[in-house]
Order: C-alpha cells, then sequence, then structure tokens
C-alpha cells in the first residue's frame, strides 16, 4: 500500500488475512536518511524508498507481492516507488 503526502512517500507490506502491517519503507527512514538527502528531487526520494522495500522484503522471504496504489494515479513518485522495488528484485 502506498501513501504520498507533499514531501514524503510511505510503503507499507500489509498481509490482508491476518490484518496486519509486516514491514514498512518511507522517506523519512532512518536507515536511508543518507541517501534522501542526496536525492535531487521527489521521484529519486521514491525510487530510494521502493529500493528499501524490495530489499526489506527479501530479508523477509516474500517471492511476491500485490502493489496498491491507493487510488493514486500510476505516474511520477507512485510509478517510481514501484520501478525502484522492481529494480530491487520484487515481482508483482
Amino acid at each position: 500500500v502506498v501513501y504520498r503526502s507533499n514531501t514524503n512517500i510511505y510503503a507499507q507490506l500489509v498481509d490482508d488475512e491476518k490484518r496486519i502491517t509486516v514491514l514498512s519503507a518511507s522517506s523519512i527512514d532512518k536507515n536511508i536518511k543518507s541517501l534522501i538527502d542526496k536525492a535531487a528531487n521527489k521521484i529519486e526520494k521514491s525510487k530510494i524508498v521502493g529500493e528499501s522495500l524490495a530489499e526489506k522484503i527479501k530479508e523477509a522471504k516474500i517471492g511476491r507481492i500485490i502493489f496498491d496504489r491507493n487510488g493514486y494515479k500510476y505516474h511520477g513518485r507512485v510509478a517510481a516507488l514501484a520501478d525502484g522495488a522492481r529494480e530491487g528484485g520484487l515481482s508483482f
């Protein structure tokens, strides 16, 4: 599930059957703060968040996910997040 504000972007991996959030990544995470600070614009930040999310999902040994854009159009920052996740090795 993706949420974007005017300045940040957030992504969560949710288990619908158990109704819990498994893991999340956002542009305010401390572990990617140095990369986010170097990004030139919000689209680059979104791509970094997508790559971080893919890394976390791979560590959790989850193979395939469903991408929920949460009503946002699939372009700009939402598409950049999805592209970063794909480049990180996810398939959806």
